[in-house]
């Protein structure tokens, strides 16, 4: 409470000075902890990572046991983890997200008793090949452990467990979605994120915030009875050992196949003969340079695939696959509509081919986000469901093309996945993704005057509950519209693949955002970027006179919620006709706080007035202004 409210107060500083002038430099905030790691050499003023710049990274060998309709989840793993750091380590931070299940632990919202679980019982552990006690000490979901000797910088050290923990009755981002079909995620012991800036990532994960890992490389064997299918992150290495010849001759099909092949339709899986019959099979995957692993099964759900080409240059193509029970309409179509957001998200917004073999479609209950994975619900609306399909897979970028630190600033995430799926659904569905951006997003932040609602969008996400989603999603996106508006398509496409070229597979912070724009752009943006993030502003434009002069009619208009968004002023003339004058966020530049549109002279002005279009005004009694 003590800390939002200081924050507040900072930013209602900061909203004093937003009426500077183009002349006045703008210096961004940062914290202390951010400003020692530009000192330390690990990050660069004009964006890029520092001369001094690393991040660690480890190996994970991971097995993993279900054996539905039994709950248990049976694992182990080995872990080297390599210490790339110049820091002694002492002791490392282990990361068990299924402990969110436990009764009494941190956790932003109400648990039912479907949800709540004993979490995970770590059955033994090693360091170097030798057993000790695990004794992690601290939150629930993030323990430190002592290590026998201190991890050097430039060395490694291997950790071994075996753990098992029961899946959850309800299924959120992870759990049981029927009784023979588990979403696991999140599933295995790893180790947290120790970076440049923070250290340690301690920060409880309390449900509602995501996530933060390093970027590692898995092998994945998941045992499952015959008869169970499974799909996860990464390339099956074994389909001819797990799959009877006739279905692994269709998934290879489907590789290179711009048509939906059904690798499994609910006739075959009746036939009980998809798998190999063997009482159990174990489908091996691998994943290199990715942040997270996450596993499907069942014995009832259908699987379609195809492929689209991702990279026009080199022809190279990405598998799409959907599992999903065969009576839920909408998924029906889920492959189809993922061959049109991989191929459209490679060649338009980012503009960046998918970096992955593959993307799968699981239907579940999360709505939600995975490296190659989506978890989603299905959706009467066969629309929304594409809707929903397209945000998932447009995270894809960021967090997992970039490892965004979601944990402490979601924005850099979210409201990306936001734009894109913006973006995408004007392909889609022409004027009415406008319309569901503005009804889904803008709306019910735009008409919420609470003061959470009004904390600068850089206030760390985790120190969010009331206001996380607006200042995650709706705000942080509609930056980015306006400042792709103020910059313009090519220039803004041009500084965005910078700032992700030089970031690919690191760990990026906003400061390098803001940083990395600029200097991709050529010119100072910062006054922008303090604008929408370091200020409590809001959309709040005011017409407050029109003066005909011999130029013309000139327009004052006042910021009064202070963000320096796009204006669409539609004006009416006395000979019935209309005309709509655009002006990009540059107006603001000179001037944040009032600023003047001149109508040439001509034609008689009758009335002039706001169209806001996805910019939606808090107050719009004083959107309308008549011209005497």
């Amino acid at each position: 409470m003590k800390r939002l409210f200081c924050q507040a107060a900072f930013g209602t500083l900061l909203l004093a000075g937003v009426g500077q002038t183009a002349d006045a430099q703008t210096t961004l905030y940062q914290p202390r902890d951010i400003k020692r790691a530009f000192a330390k050499g690990t990050r660069a003023a004009d964006g890029r990572p520092g001369p001094r710049y690393w991040q660690n990274t480890a190996r994970y060998d991971i097995t993993v046991q279900a054996a539905p309709p039994a709950r248990d989840i049976k694992g182990r793993e080995h872990i080297t983890y390599f210490n790339n750091s110049p820091d002694t380590l002492k002791s490392l931070v282990i990361r068990l997200i299924q402990n969110i299940h436990q009764p009494g632990v941190s956790r932003d919202g109400d648990a039912s008793p479907a949800y709540l679980t004993e979490g995970v019982s770590i059955d033994s552990f090693a360091v170097g090949g030798q057993a000790r006690p695990y004794n992690g000490r601290g939150q629930a979901t993030a323990q430190t452990i002592a290590l026998p000797r201190p991890l050097m910088p430039q060395d490694s050290v291997r950790l071994s467990f075996a753990w098992h923990f029961p899946i959850s009755l309800e299924s959120g981002r992870e759990g049981m979605i029927d009784k023979t079909t588990y979403f696991l995620a999140y599933f295995y012991p790893r180790v947290a994120v120790y970076d440049d800036y923070n250290g340690w990532d301690r920060l409880p994960f309390v449900d509602s915030k995501e996530f933060y890992n390093d970027f590692n490389n898995y092998t994945l064997r998941v045992r499952v009875p015959a008869n169970y299918l499974v799909w996860a992150t990464g390339t099956l290495q074994n389909p001819k050992q797990v799959l009877q010849p006739t279905y692994a001759k269709r998934l290879e099909k489907s590789m290179t196949s711009e048509a939906v092949i059904h690798i499994a339709t609910a006739a075959d899986l009746a036939k009980k003969d998809i798998t190999a019959q063997q009482p159990f099979n174990i489908w091996v995957w691998k994943a290199n340079d990715i942040s997270d692993m996450t596993v499907g099964l069942s014995d009832h759900y259908v699987w379609d695939a195809a492929s689209v080409i991702v990279d026009p240059a080199t022809k190279r193509r990405a598998s799409m696959q959907a599992a999903f029970a065969d009576s839920t309409a909408d998924f029906h179509s889920s492959v189809k509509y993922g061959q049109n957001a991989l191929g459209w998200f490679s060649r338009n917004w980012p503009g960046v081919p998918y970096p992955f073999p593959k993307m799968t479609a699981f239907q579940g209950f999360a709505d939600m986000e995975y490296p190659m994975m989506v978890n989603d619900s299905p959706q009467k609306d066969e629309k929304f469901g594409q809707f929903v399909q397209d945000h998932e897979i447009a995270h894809t970028y960021f967090p997992f093309y970039m490892g965004i630190n979601e944990s402490r600033y979601a924005f850099m995430d979210e409201g990306w996945a936001t734009t894109f799926e913006l973006l995408i659904g004007r392909t889609e569905r022409g004027a009415e993704a406008d319309d569901l951006y503005r009804k889904f997003r803008v709306n019910r932040w735009i008409h919420d005057p609470s003061t959470a609602e009004d904390l600068p969008t850089i206030t760390p996400s985790s120190e969010l509950k009331a206001g996380y989603g607006n200042n995650s999603y709706v705000k942080a996106s509609l930056s980015y519209l306006a400042l792709k508006d103020l910059l313009g398509d090519e220039l803004f496409k041009k500084c965005l693949h910078e700032y992700m070229n030089r970031w690919h597979g690191k760990h990026p912070i906003p400061w390098d955002y803001f940083n990395s724009m600029s200097s991709a752009a050529g010119q100072d943006l910062s006054w922008f970027f303090n604008n929408w993030f370091f200020t409590n502003g809001y959309i709040d434009l005011a017409l407050t006179k029109a003066e005909k002069t011999t130029q013309g009619t000139v327009v004052t208009i006042q910021n009064v919620g202070g963000f320096t968004v796009p204006v669409d002023l539609k004006v009416s003339y006395a000979d019935g006709s209309t005309e709509t004058l655009h002006r990009s966020p540059e107006i603001w530049r000179a001037n944040q706080q009032q600023t003047t549109i001149t109508v040439p002279a001509g034609k008689a002005v009758q009335a002039v007035a706001f169209d806001h279009g996805l910019y939606l005004d808090a107050d719009p009694s004083n959107d309308k202004l008549a011209v005497q």
